[in-house]
């Protein structure tokens, strides 16, 4: 059930943050169009699309680790059988992925609530908040470790991965 429930929250995200990058590409398209075509380019397109490449980026580290689209190395389980390469995998993840993605989780919050609580801005021509991209980089930083759990579990009670539109 808490597998499912991951892998699902982490597969709806992703879908729906994937959809910005066709945002992303029509505000680089409309960029281009001003700048070449009637020679008047934009003083906001190159900030805005710098922070949604950056929500696009880090709100997809959770959903890529749910199709194990992460780079591993797998030097360690390539020759192993089944149950002990889990054990290495599982190993892996305690000693190395979770507190990674604790320190990225905690220490991303603090840096997005200062930036909140400073109204932090870019420094271009058109200031725009940063404070929500700082946001975003500690939701993915929680949607990473909570997928980090589901696929220990999975290691754990042997289960291969769980779709959610199954």
């Amino acid at each position: 059930m808490i597998i499912r429930a991951i892998d699902g929250l982490n597969e709806t995200i992703g879908r729906i943050v994937s959809v910005v990058a066709i945002v992303f590409a029509a505000f680089i398209i409309y960029d281009v169009f001003m700048r070449y075509v009637l020679n008047d380019p934009t003083r906001w397109a190159f900030d805005v699309t710098k922070q949604m490449f950056g929500f696009y980026f880090v709100l997809l580290g959770g959903y890529a680790l749910r199709h194990q689209a992460h780079v591993r190395v797998d030097l360690l389980t390539a020759n192993l059988s089944e149950t002990p390469a889990r054990i290495v995998d599982a190993l892996g993840y305690l000693i190395f992925f979770f507190p990674f993605a604790w320190v990225f989780t905690t220490r991303s919050y603090e840096f997005a609530m200062r930036s909140y609580a400073q109204g932090e801005t870019t420094y271009g021509s058109v200031q725009l908040p940063v404070y929500p991209l700082k946001m975003a980089m500690a939701a993915a930083a929680a949607l990473l470790l909570l997928q980090g759990i589901a696929e220990v579990l999975k290691l754990v009670f042997n289960r291969q991965e769980v779709r959610s539109d199954a």
